[in-house]
């Protein structure tokens, strides 16, 4: 019996340690690829690393970064994938106002690389593009797969561009290549600045006494928010079909942030009013009042259905925050000064 084979851009990140975790039960071998920096950042998938040497190994990372198309090719030849799940980009919406061209070089331009070497080296591999609800924007919900992008941001821009090439290659090249439009998925994985586990922090560490208050920005914006977990099966799925096709991924259900502030802090028996307070450096120059998905198609088809919606997940993130403050985590579990500037 033959072991597949799977390449994972962005490993180290929220969603591709849930997937290499799905892939490794599934009887998988996985291939990562990581960007060289100073620091490891390799927390999230450190439990299922095994020392290369181990003959029972079957996890192994790669450097290599989206900016270099070069080495993109040489990674695919090395490997021979049979499925590549490209998560890897600048991820996040607010610090891509700051860095716009570095988030289109990486994110837009990342993924026509990827989609070039697959081509240029002839690999019969199904390829993965993680799109974005934040392609949608000013688009009135619910959106679904037929909805029309309105992006709000550089990233969300960079989004589109990527959907976009994921479908050309498909179209011109017959590639099996699908897009996951994925609405905001969020876990005790997320990174420490992005606003729902930055609201879960400060809830645990507020009620551990550790600091009093946190700030934020618009507490208005409307996010259809599920639990990544569960949204990586989706993922999966969507590269065992007959034929390649783009699917929405969501839950149907939005929250406003102070909707989600209210469950973090009320799982601690705190009232958020007396704890939460206004920064207009977390403001977007253009905002999205409201996401919410249609994943109808994906029910339908890949029969997948969230079973975490955001009040659970908001209980399920600050418990998670409490047991590694009751682990003595606090001095990793924290953003640094620098870091909580870039929050929302």
């Amino acid at each position: 019996m033959t072991v597949k084979k799977a390449l994972i851009t962005g490993i180290t990140g929220q969603d591709g340690s849930y997937l290499a975790e799905l892939l490794l039960k599934k009887g998988y071998v996985v291939h990562g690829m990581v960007r060289r920096a100073s620091t490891f950042n390799t927390q999230r998938i450190d439990h299922l690393y095994r020392d290369p040497h181990d003959p029972e190994a079957r996890m192994f990372l790669h450097y290599g970064d989206l900016t270099d198309g070069t080495r993109i090719a040489g990674l695919l030849e090395q490997v021979q994938p049979d499925e590549v799940y490209h998560l890897a980009a600048q991820s996040h919406v607010r610090v891509s106002f700051d860095e716009p061209e570095f988030t289109g070089d990486c994110t837009a331009l990342g993924t026509t690389r990827l989609l070039e070497a697959i081509r240029t080296t002839g690999l019969p591999c199904r390829f993965y593009q993680a799109s974005s609800s934040e392609m949608f924007g000013a688009s009135l919900p619910p959106q679904h797969e037929r909805t029309p992008f309105h992006p709000r941001s550089p990233y969300g821009v960079a989004k589109v561009y990527a959907y976009w090439a994921t479908r050309n290659y498909r179209e011109a090249y017959g590639m099996y290549a699908v897009n996951g439009i994925l609405f905001n998925h969020e876990s005790p994985r997320r990174g420490p600045t992005f606003v729902t586990r930055k609201v879960a922090m400060a809830a645990a560490r507020i009620k551990a006494g550790l600091q009093d208050v946190v700030y934020l920005g618009n507490l208005d914006a409307r996010r259809d928010w599920g639990y990544a977990a569960e949204y990586v099966e989706a993922m999966w799925r969507m590269l065992q079909q007959d034929e390649p096709d783009d699917y929405v991924v969501a839950t149907g259900v939005s929250h406003s942030v102070r909707e989600f502030v209210e469950h973090c802090f009320a799982h601690v028996g705190l009232d958020w009013r007396d704890h939460v307070r206004f920064d207009d450096r977390y403001l977007r120059p253009s905002e999205i009042d409201d996401l919410v998905g249609d994943a109808s198609k994906a029910a339908r088809v890949l029969g997948w259905r969230p079973t975490v919606l955001a009040p659970e997940l908001a209980r399920l993130m600050v418990d998670a925050e409490l047991d590694g403050l009751g682990q003595g985590v606090v001095a990793t579990a924290s953003p640094s000064p620098a870091q909580a500037l870039v929050g929302l």
